[in-house]
């Protein structure tokens, strides 16, 4: 706690209003136990002020977890009610628009996720076409390294199977004119398609 003090002349020191009293050798007991008294009673304040702090919030806490579990209780009768009259009724046609726009939401999550799986797909056939078995004994990398030593082509090999699945059913599209996911590079997709300028 700061308090006002006053200098009396150039060679006074900062002494507090309360200390002042005090200055002198034959007074240093008396100072400490002002002292003692006045952070005892500072002490005892901040504690008072601190107990009605942690009253004040804990009754603010408990009236705001009523509130929220009244609240709760509230949103889940009204889910409720409207799933219950959503289920039972036409609701004007707006059943059916509702029902459309969360099937064609749907849709184009699906879409969207399966031009990534696509492009995770392309990019997984690019590395395997670099990392493959380079002999019928499969002993051998096209890298150059044995199949036990080539990193790329271990990565590569427990998805193999899903990768095959996945081209057949990209050169069926192909071969159908349809919308393909096969990187340009593809034998294939060079074959069919003209040369890009």
């Amino acid at each position: 706690m700061v308090q006002p003090f006053r200098f009396a002349s150039p060679t006074d020191q900062v002494v507090c209003a309360f200390c002042a009293r005090h200055v002198g050798g034959d007074k240093a007991e008396k100072r400490d136990a002002d002292h003692l008294a006045m952070w005892s009673e500072l002490y005892g304040e901040a504690m008072e002020q601190h107990a009605g702090y942690v009253a004040e919030t804990t009754s603010e806490l408990r009236t705001a977890e009523a509130t929220i579990a009244e609240l709760r209780a509230r949103v889940a009768e009204l889910t409720r009610s409207v799933a219950d009259s959503f289920e039972g009724s036409d609701l004007g046609g707006a059943r059916n628009l509702v029902e459309t726009e969360v099937i064609r939401r749907s849709e184009r999550k699906t879409e969207l996720a399966q031009r990534q799986n696509d492009r995770i797909m392309a990019a997984l056939w690019r590395v395997e076409r670099l990392h493959r078995d380079a002999d019928s004994g499969g002993n051998s990398c096209t890298c150059g390294k044995t199949t036990a030593t080539c990193a790329e082509w271990k990565a590569v090999e427990p998805q193999r199977r899903t990768l095959r699945d996945w081209e057949a059913r990209n050169l069926a599209l192909l071969r159908g004119g349809e919308r393909h996911a096969l990187p340009e590079e593809h034998p294939e997709v060079r074959s069919i398609a003209p040369p890009r300028s």
